[in-house]
């Protein structure tokens, strides 16, 4: 093919790409709705809640997040506190935290079972020890605003619905990791077809780590945790594993009433990131490489268009419309930033940056994948879980 026809391919594939960007966030924004507006009244009664908190190395976080749920005014409630083999502060931050509040059940994680993922596990021996009709999985670093959590039970129990997942606020840090974390929020949710969730004829599913608030029953109708014991993709699995159980699933946007720190330097962003050689690439470093560059070739796309709109050929002279293909695609990214971050209250600046975050996305990409080839799996909290298992306990299937 000759440069020519390369270039129009890719211009070509470049529109559609923005394309898709600029309609799925659109019915992102349109089909998700903000739980702080929902006007779902209160159950007659209160279901008891049972909020199971895995922490491992949590020191840092934990203290100030847990102290958000207890500041909480759902009337029945148990909180099951994991310390996964912690090497910090946070086996006596749990401790202390369970003498001076009987709602909360300490449990310690002194060794990790064979063929297991330590927060799988984790959430299997919460879950196991959890006495409520409600179960919401959550994080050591999730902070809940007041009546977060009765908002989500009584908008659970008004619609009927057996998995709510919620999207927290993620709080800002540099430019660059914001513009990093726009760019996969960006991307996430129009691979992932948000906007389809909540139907039960569609295959799409979700599962937030920060929260994820699941009905025992429905549970219970599913192979369980024992299923997900080596998915590195847990939230995910979970949500998938309800949806093809029969839940009913559902995702809201929770600005204003959960939030968190994701990552708050690029360091922290490329070691979170290495989990994405099992997710992501499946234990490949090829197919780690074909990622990257699909990212940074698609969003650039816009500024090759508009950077070759110079550019001659002895047949045609300049390509035919390409100025207006870039102008287009220019356009539709900036449309897609902007309509994300006013829906989830970000700020807008770093979204402007999504072609230098590409860059910087891939170089993290590419890192994880050369470790994870290098060491033969993946390294997570101070545990080395090797390809062959990671391979065979994969359960996560993206739509």
């Amino acid at each position: 093919m000759t440069l020519y026809g390369i270039l129009i391919a890719y211009v070509f594939i470049g529109c559609v790409y923005w394309l898709w960007m600029f309609v799925g966030t659109v019915r992102v924004v349109r089909s998700v709705p903000l739980l702080a507006r929902s006007d779902a009244p209160s159950p007659l009664a209160w279901p008891k809640l049972s909020i199971v908190i895995p922490a491992c190395n949590e020191a840092a976080t934990l203290e100030a997040a847990l102290f958000s749920v207890l500041e909480q005014d759902y009337p029945e409630l148990e909180i099951i506190l994991i310390d996964d083999r912690s090497t910090d502060g946070t086996a006596a931050i749990v401790d202390r935290m369970a003498q001076a509040d009987r709602r909360i059940l300490a449990i310690h994680v002194e060794r990790l079972p064979e063929g297991w993922l330590g927060k799988v596990h984790a959430l299997a021996l919460g879950t196991a020890k959890a006495n409520g009709s409600w179960l919401l999985f959550t994080d050591a670093d999730v902070h809940m605003a007041p009546g977060m959590l009765r908002r989500a039970i009584a908008y659970a129990a008004h619609h009927s619905i057996d998995h709510l997942a919620a999207v927290p606020d993620l709080w800002p840090s540099s430019l660059l990791v914001d513009a990093n974390v726009a760019l996969f929020f960006r991307t996430f949710a129009v691979a992932m077809r948000l906007w389809a969730i909540g139907d039960p004829q569609s295959d799409a599913f979700i599962g937030i780590g920060a929260f994820n608030l699941v009905r025992r029953e429905a549970l219970q109708n599913t192979a369980g945790f024992s299923w997900l014991r080596m998915e590195v993709g847990d939230d995910l699995g979970l949500g998938m594993m309800l949806k093809q159980s029969g839940a009913c699933s559902c995702l809201v946007n929770a600005r204003s009433l959960l939030g968190l720190h994701w990552y708050q330097t690029l360091r922290d962003m490329a070691h979170g990131a290495e989990k994405a050689y099992a997710s992501a690439a499946r234990c490949s470093l090829v197919r780690m490489l074909m990622l990257s560059i699909v990212l940074v070739a698609m969003e650039w796309a816009p500024l090759v268009a508009l950077a070759a709109c110079g550019i001659g050929f002895q047949s045609v002279g300049p390509i035919p419309g390409l100025l207006w293909s870039g102008v287009a695609m220019l356009a539709a990214a900036v449309g897609s930033s902007v309509i994300l971050a006013r829906w989830s209250k970000s700020r807008l600046l770093p979204t402007m940056f999504f072609p230098i975050a590409a860059i910087v996305s891939a170089v993290i990409m590419l890192r994880s994948g050369w470790l994870g080839y290098r060491r033969g799996g993946i390294l997570w909290r101070g545990t080395l879980y090797p390809k062959d298992q990671l391979l065979a306990g994969r359960r996560l299937k993206i739509p």
